[in-house]
């Protein structure tokens, strides 16, 4: 009896292929996923989620014509393995090692250098890695000679909207959905996906959903053929009625909301019903490619005239100088409102916030004057060639809600430019001192990027990406997301187009 001839996979081709996947997705969407969204951008009625779903197509187009992320966190990086059984691998580390060292040389590619957001110690440290390793890896052995690859790169503010219930065997899990989108807000930038997984136990419903993910959108193929299966019709019925919420592209009411919702199943057991659900973002990042020991992986790159031409206008935006800016001038401003700013601002995130608040605590100087001054939620990608910095979207800002209080209090800070909603707390404090909160488009990485003209760390420079630079910039496009009476477009602006799309019963997420 003759066995089965034996692939033998080299350790180069392997590693040459993780690098090059993770610098592929980095700046290159999947076809797919840009189609979907241009036809949601053609079909939205919200002036204000049109303008967000053009910034996006047209970062998307800047991409990959520059080469350069689509978002400044290039993520958390997700491997999913199926390894045929007649393979060997040729290596002269663990098959973890090399898949690591790929992903260390994906990102520390100097044409390309992606942004390092893994630390180490997660629970007390949280120290850099500096190389944004080591990868979240997934292994399957199946029959076969070959080796198929899936490579995604999460970004922290979809990752951290992951949801897990142990449901019931007779709850429903389309009401279940509907219950917990609304709470998830719109850090997860959408419009994006949903990987729904149902079924196994706790830890296997969210690989599920996490590999659901990595399928190819086909909604709109979906609804014009009509389902074929139980699962076809839950994935449409769950699509139309999350669409009916309102909560639309960065939570600012419309249309769409996802655009493909994805699941996956598994047995389990008869005393539960475990389901997960994973979204994925605006900056939606994943590829597949199988190695056959002919070499490494080639992903064939996509045309840039697939790309949709889409312009955004700034006719009706308000221009704001903010080395001259006052509080009447703020006072005006509504929400929803368009600004281009120019003038200085300062960046600083979670790691930047707490150090600045201990300081406060003590009695010590800050390293920087805010007063009357904006600061920037982000962590911006190192800058290659000419740039002055590299792609600069911001972070979902609810993270700084604790902080906010406190650094308005102290410093006189006029306001904050971040992504998506703030909670309750800090829209009060927002009211009380009558501060403003703006809103950048997250998965517009690049095109904010164009507008910063200086960029200075000044001061935490050990922080890396989480220092605190000075930005210089000019007509950077942002909205007004909170208002200094304390109106927060993310609070209304989903329940006037849920009323208006008229479904479903308008949800109150506060519930």
């Amino acid at each position: 009896m003759s066995l089965p001839p034996q692939t033998i996979i080299k350790q180069d081709d392997l590693i040459v292929s993780i690098k090059d996947a993770l610098q592929f997705i980095s700046y290159y969407h999947p076809l797919d996923f840009i189609q979907a969204v241009n036809r949601a951008y053609e079909n939205e009625a919200n002036p204000a989620a049109k303008d967000a779903m053009a910034q996006i197509l047209i970062n998307s187009r800047m991409c990959a014509e520059g080469h350069r992320p689509i978002c400044q966190d290039t993520g958390i990086v997700n491997v999913f393995m199926k390894i045929g059984q007649d393979v060997r691998f040729d290596l002269s580390m663990s098959l973890e090692d090399a898949i690591n060292e790929g992903v260390r040389q994906g990102y520390l590619e100097n044409t390309n250098v992606l942004r390092a957001s893994i630390l180490r110690d997660p629970a007390f440290g949280r120290k850099n890695t500096g190389d944004n390793t080591p990868a979240v890896i997934h292994y399957s052995i199946v029959p076969g000679n070959t080796v198929e690859i899936d490579v995604a790169a999460k970004g922290g503010g979809s990752e951290n909207k992951s949801k897990l219930a142990m449901l019931n065997p007779s709850d429903s899990i389309v009401d279940w959905v509907l219950k917990t989108v609304p709470t998830m807000g719109a850090g997860w930038c959408p419009p994006g996906m949903l990987g729904i997984g149902i079924g196994g136990t706790a830890e296997k419903a969210m690989i599920l959903a996490k590999e659901a993910l990595m399928e190819e959108i086909d909604m709109h193929e979906l609804l014009k053929r009509g389902p074929s299966s139980k699962i076809e019709d839950l994935r449409i019925e769950i699509f139309e009625k999350v669409n009916a919420l309102g909560i639309g592209a960065q939570g600012l009411g419309g249309l769409t909301t996802v655009v493909d919702i994805k699941i996956k199943d598994y047995p389990c057991h008869a005393a539960g019903k475990p389901v997960g659900m994973i979204p994925n973002c605006a900056a939606t990042r994943h590829a597949h490619f199988v190695l056959d020991g002919s070499g490494p992986a080639h992903l064939q790159a996509p045309r840039l005239s697939d790309w949709p031409e889409v312009t955004w206008s700034t006719s009706k935006a308000k221009r704001v100088n903010l080395d001259t800016l006052t509080q009447e001038e703020m006072n005006s401003w509504q929400p929803g409102d368009t600004l281009l700013l120019t003038g200085t601002m300062y960046t600083g995130r979670d790691a930047a916030h707490k150090r600045m608040v201990d300081m406060i605590d003590k009695g010590e100087p800050l390293p920087v004057d805010l007063k009357g001054k904006m600061i920037y939620y982000v962590g911006p990608v190192d800058p290659v060639r000419d740039e002055v910095v590299g792609p600069a979207g911001p972070t979902t800002a609810t993270r700084m809600d604790k902080f906010t209080d406190k650094v308005l209090e102290a410093t006189g800070l006029f306001g904050m430019i971040g992504k998506a909603e703030r909670g309750p707390t800090a829209v009060e404090s927002i009211k009380r001192h009558h501060a403003t909160y703006l809103m950048a488009v997250g998965g517009a990485a690049y095109l904010v990027s164009k507008a910063i003209r200086e960029a200075e760390v000044v001061a935490f420079a050990d922080l890396g990406m989480e220092a605190i630079y000075k930005f210089v910039v000019e007509d950077m496009p942002v909205s007004v997301a909170v208002d200094v009476n304390g109106t927060s477009v993310h609070a209304i602006a989903p329940k006037i187009w849920q009323e208006k799309i008229g479904k479903i019963p308008v949800v109150d997420a506060s519930k």
